[in-house]
């Protein structure tokens, strides 16, 4: 980080390059400790989790086209290693159930057991895969029961890298004549260093090759892991968002046995904390607003409060239409894989003052906003 940029500074500056320039709407205004309680007028972000998932597999090229076809205003790739250094995105290092690989003979004896992040995971992993062998992949949408209509599109497209989701960023912002902002994970990132096969440097090298390690916002990094987010925070000039989970702690904190857990992050001490490092937070949504013993949704937390007060911006995840990802009174009917109150949902959300959230359907998202920012959310 440059001398006199603060953590501060760059965080404001990033969400207003992105609120401003991303989409023609209205900008992020003011310190967000000078209004904590944003209404209506202030334009959250919202950022295609995974891409578009909603509509299309997960962490495919055309997931992350039509997000942006959807207007969401960055894109969100996770990203695996495989064996030979390169990064690609996919939501897990394990790809059984994201790709056809258990279907492909020649692969069939690198099915094997892992301990990623102290639990034994069984499948195919990235890492022990060149490039060139995970191309000849096709992914497969991973929860075939609940979105049924996606998999028409098994078999379609390929593991992209890190570079092609770039690539497809600046394509389709000169397509559609805006910005549009990528927003990458590390995914696994002890489990990762300690196998030889670091995250971290190779994405600041290719932030940097893409001239994206800017504090324009046209890039943003996260992980789940402060270590992680510390060694992007030292090589990189974008902003860094610290994810948090509803339980447990970071495996770094694990591995150490000590250091926060994810309950010791929401805290006022524990958020003073990650604004040494970070910019933002990206809470699980039932971090912000809980549901009630008996499943319906209860009433917010000072969690986006508190966020404000120590100068970082919340960007909550995960949002999505179907009945089953929805608090009980927000369900329509009793098909889980129907969709619900979404529109309902995030109204709620979004009065509570927070910056940004993903979702699976950007779509609904936006129009989501557009309600919100109109007064009717």
């Amino acid at each position: 980080m440059p001398a006199g940029a603060s953590k501060k500074g760059r965080a404001r500056a990033a969400l207003l390059a992105a609120g401003a320039v991303l989409l023609p709407l209205l900008a992020l205004t003011g310190p967000a400790e000078a209004a904590p309680d944003h209404g209506p007028g202030v334009r959250p972000l919202v950022v295609g989790h995974r891409g578009a998932p909603g509509y299309r597999p997960e962490h495919t090229l055309a997931s992350y086209e039509l997000a942006v076809q959807l207007n969401a205003d960055y894109i969100e790739p996770d990203l695996v290693p495989t064996k030979d250094g390169q990064l690609v995105a996919r939501h897990e290092n394990e790809i059984g159930g994201t790709t056809d690989v258990a279907s492909r003979p020649e692969f069939a004896a690198r099915r094997t057991t892992k301990k990623i992040d102290g639990q034994n995971v069984t499948g195919w992993f990235t890492e022990d895969f060149t490039l060139a062998e995970l191309k000849t992949l096709r992914a497969v949408e991973r929860l075939p029961d609940v979105r049924r209509r996606n998999t028409l599109y098994n078999g379609r497209y390929e593991v992209p890298t890190l570079q092609e989701v770039i690539d497809l960023a600046k394509r389709l912002g000169r397509k559609y004549d805006r910005r549009v902002g990528v927003f990458p994970e590390t995914k696994h990132p002890t489990y990762f260093r300690s196998i030889g096969l670091p995250l971290e440097e190779t994405l600041i090298r290719t932030l940097r090759r893409n001239g994206l390690d800017d504090r324009d916002g046209r890039a943003i990094v996260q992980s789940f892991e402060p270590t992680s987010l510390r060694i992007l925070d030292k090589g990189l000039k974008v902003s860094v968002l610290q994810a948090i989970s509803t339980s447990g702690a970071p495996y770094d904190t694990v591995v150490a046995g000590k250091g926060p857990t994810f309950d010791d992050m929401v805290t006022p001490a524990g958020l003073k904390e990650i604004s040494t490092y970070a910019d933002l937070v990206g809470p699980e949504k039932t971090r912000v607003i809980p549901n009630k013993a008996d499943g319906t949704i209860g009433a917010p937390t000072p969690l986006v409060k508190d966020a404000h007060k120590a100068g970082l911006k919340v960007i909550v995840y995960t949002f999505r239409n179907e009945n089953q990802f929805l608090p009980k009174d927000l369900r329509v009917g009793t098909v889980p894989a129907d969709y619900g109150q979404a529109f309902k949902e995030y109204g709620l959300f979004f009065r509570t003052g927070i910056d940004g959230v993903w979702s699976d359907n950007p779509d609904t998202a936006v129009e989501a906003r557009a309600d919100f920012l109109a007064g009717r959310g």
